[in-house]
């Protein structure tokens, strides 16, 4: 069971990078800062992924497995945000 758990972790993983990837790319082709937050965001969600799986964080309330999940998805609301607000602007 544990070795499905940590495939499925690992899945989980490339999910993240790919998808930070993609927004990475995005973000060199247009400069919007909005791709940018989020490809960083998605890369904090993977490294949350591989630092729970590698410390074998079986609670995920731990700080440390928190913290960073925490971080990438207040990136992705105040880019949100700051989109929103710099779009009524100009």
């Amino acid at each position: 069971m544990e070795a499905l758990l940590d495939y499925l972790a690992g899945a989980i993983t490339l999910g993240h990078l790919v998808c930070s990837g993609f927004f990475l790319r995005f973000w060199k082709r247009t400069h919007e800062r909005l791709f940018l937050a989020f490809g960083v965001a998605f890369a904090f969600l993977a490294l949350n992924q591989v630092v729970s799986t590698y410390l074998e964080a079986g609670d995920e309330r731990t700080l440390y497995a928190y913290a960073l999940r925490v971080l990438g998805f207040v990136l992705i609301l105040a880019a949100i945000i700051d989109k929103n607000v710099s779009s009524k602007r100009g």
